[in-house]
């Protein structure tokens, strides 16, 4: 009778006795070239995704300076592997400090979680992050695609994001688990895991410090590449923040460096105080004030001149609608029509975003505030009667506030009155959008409804070509193949411009209804009608998808049309200049041509990443304030502006004291 062996009895352990060892993994050799290896993997991944993403080496998509050069690509690397080794230096070190008395494996797996997991987390999310928006972009231009509130923008740009925190959290479920594993596989490897030693920490750190201050200055495109890397940007950001000696915010490294690091009221943004021979910002010498347009001034109208007033708000029209055929179809009919009928003018945003536009055109400043004068109020003053129907939010990022429409509106209709019928089901106030079939009916059984005795101002708000550019219930006029939002990416390009020219017609369709009905009220003949846009919209054309965020025709234009001839100047013509243009359209005084070109920002007037300048014809000239590049947009060129010289460095110092200028009224104003 065969007798059974319970655990752990005499017949298990001699049965445990014969079972061969388990084998170990030879570990004493990992520890030094794992860090290597993997720091070198990280280097390669994070290259190949830059030139893709910004033509790192091959130029073009959004990167207008390559590093192709012999000389240059030696620049480059030469300053890239210094920091990715003092990187990968501190990262061995911290990871050997907390695997602690594991053993080497336990330092090699925390390495791998911080250069795998941590690196390509954060590369995964920046390079998500521009697929909609350049390099450009900043917390204050986060906050202001949220019409100034973070956690809105959060909200909104969720879609495009989501695919980094995802991938963030696979890569956390993935390590828990692996660490369980290797945890139980390998018990009682205790190999030893040795930090790298002090000198050879110190001499990396000597050799790479010379190359973290000198090449930056340089203004070469090596260094312009190397900003375009996550370590070289880290490495750059913490010693500016230990060498701020003067705490204003900047210190001697990067591209924007402090030229000036013991004097506090000098550094990269200052305000420059006009006619005190220093030069603050480090741009364009002492600052000399250019002579601004004056503020509209609040109306007084005759009886005689209150016409009624009409503004139509496209939302995202582009400065390329007239004209504009896909296939043979016509866009904007209706708008083409009012047109050739009245007048147009090339418009320019100034900010590139709703909220900032919105409260530009009806309060006649590039930057408005709550308590400014408003043309809701010049009105309102005068006796007219003002329905307010628009397909958004007007509470998002305060443009009810600034511009007071809610306030001296007899009629208020916006997306989050006519809520149960938005076209999406967000809830985010960036989100909610009404389709204007909803805003006619409104104004069907309000304001349409009534004998106009008295004048009338009515703004209209329409969506439709807002992202992502097609909604249920829009009519396919220019396509019969709109594009979805989940499919939306460079590689669907011209379906997504077809979907964009789609939605454009959709708010023509509405315009045109919208002239029947002022027809019908009998008003047609005394009505002035303008028709713009908030700002452009690039569809892919220069590599990204969206406004606000390059200065460029296609991001910052739109277009201004009128149904009465001559009312309009030759343009181009900024947001701002609209209330000065209609006070003088209602006095039937000839309209005055403004004396600068419109004024482009990335940002906040206080901290644009850049700022633009229109002139006559297509002129259109750019300056980035972070990395000192200028370019004619016009002509396709870019050069340091430390380089310019002759007319082009005059057109770049005009940019600056149109700013300095800007800046400088500004503050006048709030004291």
């Amino acid at each position: 009778m065969a007798t059974r062996a319970f655990p752990g009895g005499p017949a298990a352990a001699a049965e445990s006795e014969t079972l061969p060892a388990r084998p170990r993994l030879p570990l004493t050799r990992l520890p030094a070239w794992f860090p290597v290896l993997l720091v070198l993997a990280t280097s390669v991944i994070e290259l190949a995704l830059a030139d893709r993403k910004y033509g790192l080496f091959t130029g073009g998509f959004g990167q207008s300076r390559a590093v192709d050069s012999p000389g240059e690509l030696t620049l480059f690397f030469f300053g890239y592997t210094l920091v990715q080794g003092l990187l990968g230096v501190a990262g061995w070190w911290l990871a050997v400090k907390l695997a602690r008395r594991r053993g080497a494996w336990a330092a090699c797996f925390v390495f791998a979680l911080i250069n795998g997991a941590l690196f390509c987390g954060l590369l995964t999310a920046q390079y998500q992050l521009h697929s909609y928006f350049s390099d450009a972009v900043s917390f204050a231009l986060i906050k202001e695609l949220g019409g100034g509130s973070v956690s809105t923008a959060i909200l909104y740009s969720l879609n495009e994001i989501s695919v980094a925190i995802g991938a963030l959290a696979v890569l956390a479920i993935v390590g828990w688990m692996a660490w369980r594993v290797l945890a139980g596989w390998l018990a009682g490897q205790n190999v030893s895991a040795k930090p790298p030693s002090a000198a050879f920490s110190a001499a990396l750190a000597i050799a790479a410090l010379p190359a973290l201050f000198v090449i930056p200055r340089g203004g070469s495109d090596a260094a312009y590449g190397l900003n375009r890397t996550l370590g070289w940007q880290a490495a750059t950001n913490v010693l500016n923040l230990a060498s701020d000696v003067d705490r204003d915010g900047y210190g001697v490294f990067a591209t924007q460096h402090d030229a000036a690091p013991f004097d506090g009221a000098r550094h990269p943004l200052a305000l420059d105080i006009p006619g005190n021979g220093v030069d603050e910002d480090g741009y364009g010498g002492d600052l000399a004030l250019v002579g601004l347009s004056a503020p509209a001034s609040p109306l007084s109208l005759a009886e005689e001149q209150r016409k009624h007033l009409v503004i139509v708000v496209m939302e995202t029209l582009r400065g390329d609608v007239l004209g504009k055929r896909i296939d043979g179809k016509v866009v904007a009919p209706n708008l083409e029509a009012l047109a050739a009928g009245g007048d147009s003018a090339s418009s320019f945003s100034h900010v590139g975003f709703t909220a900032f536009s919105l409260k530009s055109m009806f309060s006649g400043r590039v930057e408005a505030r709550e308590g400014a004068s408003s043309l809701f109020g010049d009105l309102d003053a005068n006796g007219y009667r003002i329905g307010v129907y628009s397909g958004q939010a007007e509470d998002f990022g305060g443009i009810a506030q600034v511009t007071g429409n809610r306030q001296h509106a007899d009629v208020f209709v916006d997306s989050k009155v006519l809520r149960d019928k938005r076209v999406f089901s967000s809830a985010s106030e960036a989100s909610l959008k009404v389709h204007e079939s909803a805003l006619l009916e409104s104004f069907d059984a309000t304001l349409g409804a009534r004998t106009w005795a008295l004048p009338h101002f009515l703004y209209f708000n329409f969506q439709a070509a807002h992202f992502p550019y097609h909604h249920e219930g829009m009519t396919e006029r220019i396509t019969g193949n709109p594009l979805p939002r989940s499919d939306i990416s460079a590689a669907n390009g011209r379906r997504l411009r077809e979907t964009y020219w789609n939605a454009v017609a959709h708010a023509d369709v509405a315009l045109g209804a919208l002239v029947a009905r002022l027809k019908a009220l009998g008003v047609w003949e005394n009505t002035l009608l303008l028709v713009t846009g908030d700002h452009g919209e690039s569809l892919f054309e220069d590599g990204f998808l969206g406004h606000g965020h390059i200065i460029n025709r296609q991001q910052y234009e739109t277009v201004l049309v009128a149904n009465l001839p001559d009312t309009l100047p030759d343009g181009p013509v900024a947001l701002a200049d609209y209330r000065d243009i209609i006070g003088l359209a209602l006095q039937g005084l000839a309209p005055r041509q403004p004396r600068h070109g419109p004024f482009m920002m990335i940002g906040p007037l206080e901290s644009p990443t850049a700022i633009g300048l229109a002139g006559p014809g297509r002129r259109l000239t750019s300056l980035r304030l972070d990395t000192g590049e200028a370019c004619m947009v016009e002509r396709g060129t870019c050069a340091p502006y430390a380089a310019l010289s002759g007319t082009e460095k005059a057109r770049a110092d005009a940019a600056v004291s149109r700013w300095g200028s800007e800046r400088w009224r500004q503050r006048q104003r709030r004291h």
